[in-house]
């Protein structure tokens, strides 16, 4: 009774049975199909990336040309193929075409990415392919052996050991919002919030504390690139919470080397462009020196509205609301007379920092579209809705019209019945 109910409306709305059993079918073969295959594959092998991208690069039928695909910020170019191929590939170095390189607890992480920037055919001035930008990572980890080549044994000098231990590493990482592990995709919705972890790793220093100096966002990875927006500024004032956000420095730290904050997601007006770059430059200071008005990690509370820091007495934020927290090559001189400082008063275990500042870029960060535009999977889209809206309007309209019918046929029967003449017998 359901199907022939289904059929019914279907034959009302698309008009013909033929077109409801070919629906019927394309269904029930969509939902046994094996799932496609992706259209960029990427292999981390020991030295090389490999990245193969399907030429139907958005399942569209219509192919991109190899010369319009380049990999990384250097835009190294595919391997020679032919017309017939129906893939492209690239091989390149690990340390080739502008990957970018990060240093984890437990990872050496490699990324990149491929771009797609199509460029009119001969004399046209049209497109008729987007332009794409995929995020590419390689994760390697740093405790284990990840070649498979025999581990030779070497020999360094004890003084190239310990310069080693030396060097600062900084990282800047996109979190989960539990801070608990890395984010696992970079994509975000409009009103998403992004949480961001500034770390050093130390080795054998002694103690340090690391604040975020400065952080802008860019289109590209290019920090001087225009349009940009300014997220931190003025030696650790979160200028970005001025704004209808909640951006802000989580406190208290989880470590004096590891700072967080959050920052709400946004897109520049007027570009076309669903991705951004965040930069933000790191620096360190002795965990024991007192965060003072060049070191220091503020955020704008809006219920108070007044700059409040993550550690340290309040009035080292007052210079955020002047916009003016004293010169940056006035903060250098002062960070180099207190290493010296620090340096004689501890000689016996303390070392020269080979690295004390260091600026790192995160992204790009992907926009899938406003956080309110979330569709329900499965949901019908305007057109289909629109039509569905005509034929369940053309259904109603009918079943009206034949209920009219058959009362106007009873009135007529019963008039009828009254006014035809009876022969009575004599």
């Amino acid at each position: 009774m359901g199907l022939s109910h289904g059929l019914f409306i279907c034959f009302l709305l698309l008009g013909g049975a033929e077109l409801c059993y070919l629906q019927t079918t394309s269904q029930r073969e969509t939902y046994y199909s094996l799932p496609p295959r992706p259209p960029v594959v990427v292999e981390c092998l020991e030295a090389q990336l490999v990245v193969t991208v399907s030429k139907n690069l958005f399942g569209t039928g219509k192919l991109v040309r190899p010369a319009d695909l380049t990999l990384g910020p250097e835009n190294c170019e595919p391997l020679v193929s032919m017309d017939a191929d129906d893939v492209v590939r690239f091989e390149v170095g690990l340390h080739e075409c502008g990957n970018g390189v990060q240093v984890t607890d437990s990872a050496l992480v490699y990324s990149t990415f491929l771009l797609h920037s199509p460029r009119p055919e001969g004399n046209l001035s049209i497109l008729r392919t987007n332009r794409a930008e995929v995020p590419i990572e390689c994760r390697y980890p740093r405790h284990s052996n990840v070649s498979s080549q025999a581990i030779l044994p070497t020999w360094v000098p004890f003084r190239t050991t310990m310069l080693s231990e030396e060097k600062l590493v900084f990282s800047l990482h996109l979190m989960e919002e539990d801070w608990g592990s890395e984010k696992r995709s970079p994509t975000f919705q409009l009103g998403d919030i992004a949480h961001l972890q500034a770390e050093v790793h130390t080795g054998s220093h002694v103690p340090l504390r690391l604040f975020v100096d400065h952080c802008l966002a860019t289109l590209t990875p290019d920090r001087n690139a225009s349009p940009h927006h300014t997220i931190v500024d003025f030696h650790g004032c979160l200028v970005d919470g001025l704004s209808d956000t909640s951006s802000a420095f989580r406190r208290p730290r989880p470590r004096p080397e590891t700072l967080q904050f959050t920052v709400d997601m946004f897109h520049f007006a007027n570009d076309s462009r669903n991705t951004i770059y965040i930069t933000c430059h790191l620096k360190v200071t002795p965990a024991d020196q007192v965060p003072d008005q060049l070191n220091k990690a503020c955020s704008f509370i809006k219920s108070t509205k007044r700059w409040y820091p993550v550690e340290g007495t309040a009035d080292i934020c007052h210079c955020c609301n002047k916009g003016s927290c004293g010169l940056r090559g006035r903060s250098r001189r002062l960070s180099r007379l207190e290493r010296r400082q620090h340096k004689s008063a501890s000689r016996a275990r303390s070392r020269r920092h080979v690295t004390e500042e260091a600026e790192i870029t995160v992204g790009p960060l992907i926009f899938l579209g406003k956080a309110g535009d979330r569709g329900v999977e499965g949901s019908a889209s305007p057109h289909t809705s629109v039509m569905l809206g005509l034929g369940l309007a053309t259904v109603v309209s009918l079943t009206l019209a034949t209920i009219g019918l058959v009362l106007a046929r009873r009135h007529h029967s019963a008039s009828r019945s009254v006014i035809c003449p009876v022969s009575v017998p004599q």
